[in-house]
């Protein structure tokens, strides 16, 4: 019994003095970590007051930025932004707005005259743009595997050099980079917002790779590998809680529509900020447009609006198309024409489209499809005036609008 007794104190000793300098030294670099974030919240705290301008009135003038790092694209994302500043702009008119963008090839004037020409969105007051070098982390191409961590991370980077050139007062995602709103609300001391137009990851993604379904963010060799299914169902299930635990961290929560709002209400579990705000739909400018009567040497035409991403299925359209063509007769005279109208934000969406016309080669509707991109507004009314179908094929439309 004591012979036991001491083998069981040398081994509690042993594993004390294995453990316990463990336990001390992970210790003390958690305490050098807080103490080092602590100390970066203090200076950029320091450098924001050494930056503020102030008012007439001799008062601290509010800085409210934007994290919207394609804010020249011309999708339905960059229509409510610009609404959301003229909106703010006009309500509140002593306040310093920011975007934070990656477009570095044009200047903040032709952003804001590609705002006017594509939406009809005119801005009061002068806004101010914070010019980012490293957008590239978050572009989609450079993480072939693990894309959804791969962007969420490199926007953190990305989020870093923004905070960097200029903190804010008020901070708000426009684009769906949940993973910034921790960075600017501990380390930027700013209050946080986003506007969520369409979950990084959802509760029907989920499904669809438990029922190893095949689409665009879901490769068929992994749907037909049980075990490659399986892994990547558990690394969807962690990446949803860190997306929740991330986005729960905002002050303001606004999502586009009721589809978006029971996501996010599943993942993020903050009813009490979270709030549905429809984007704006221009629905009197497209009232106005004058109906043309209808006239036998009129060609017909398909529109489909939306820009060039992989979920918007372009080529499931131009399919369509094609099928439909075979089905139409052969002596009719008015073939009508299939126009695809939408945006391209970098060089991997132009690149979208050369597939797609591509595609339309090999199917040999190239005659009949037309590619219209980055358009300005008069002409997509044009267009859209002379219409006779709109086409609308994305997987889990997440607002409707092209209803």
């Amino acid at each position: 019994m004591a012979a036991g007794g001491l083998c069981l104190c040398s081994l509690v000793r042993l594993l004390c003095s294995l453990f316990i300098p463990g336990l001390f030294l992970s210790g003390a670099l958690c305490l050098c970590l807080v103490v080092l974030l602590w100390g970066v919240r203090l200076w950029l705290q320091q450098r924001k007051n050494q930056l503020a301008s102030t008012g007439k009135d001799g008062k601290h003038q509010l800085v409210v930025a934007f994290f919207h790092p394609y804010c020249n694209a011309g999708g339905g994302g960059e229509r409510v932004l610009w609404c959301a500043i003229r909106a703010l702009q006009k309500k509140y008119k002593d306040a310093i707005y920011v975007v934070y963008t990656g477009d570095k090839d044009v200047t903040g004037e032709q952003i804001v005259e590609s705002a006017f020409r594509r939406f009809n969105i005119k801005l009061t007051h002068p806004l101010k743009f914070v010019f980012l070098e490293k957008r590239y982390l978050v572009e989609a191409s450079l993480y072939p595997y693990f894309t959804l961590l791969g962007q969420s991370l490199g926007s953190v980077f990305l989020g870093w050099e923004a905070l960097m050139k200029c903190v804010p007062d008020v901070y708000i995602d426009s684009m769906g980079y949940a993973f910034t709103l921790p960075l600017f609300k501990y380390l930027g001391g700013c209050r946080v917002g986003c506007y969520v137009h369409y979950p990084t990851i959802s509760t029907d993604m989920l499904s669809m790779v438990r029922s190893q379904n095949a689409r665009f963010n879901n490769a068929a060799f992994i749907t037909r590998n049980p075990l490659l299914s399986k892994l990547k169902l558990v690394y969807y299930y962690l990446f949803a809680f860190v997306y929740g635990l991330v986005g729960s961290r905002s002050d303001v929560v606004m999502v586009n529509s009721s589809w978006t709002l029971n996501h996010i209400l599943s993942l993020w579990r903050a009813g009490a900020c979270t709030s549905v705000v429809y984007p704006p739909c221009d629905v009197q400018t497209f009232l106005d447009i004058p109906l043309h009567e209808e006239k036998s040497t009129t060609e017909y035409s398909i529109v489909s609006l939306g820009q060039f991403r992989p979920e918007k299925d372009h080529p499931l359209q131009i399919r369509a198309f094609a099928k439909f063509l075979e089905k139409t007769a052969l002596g009719q005279q008015s073939l009508p024409k299939l126009i695809l109208i939408g945006g391209c934000r970098n060089q991997q969406d132009e690149q979208r489209v050369n597939r797609l016309k591509k595609l339309c080669e090999e199917l040999g509707v190239d005659k009949k499809v037309e590619f219209k991109v980055n358009i300005p507004f008069e002409e997509l009314k044009q267009y859209l005036a002379e219409a006779i179908i709109g086409l609308h094929t994305m997987w889990n439309e997440h607002f409707g609008i092209a209803s």
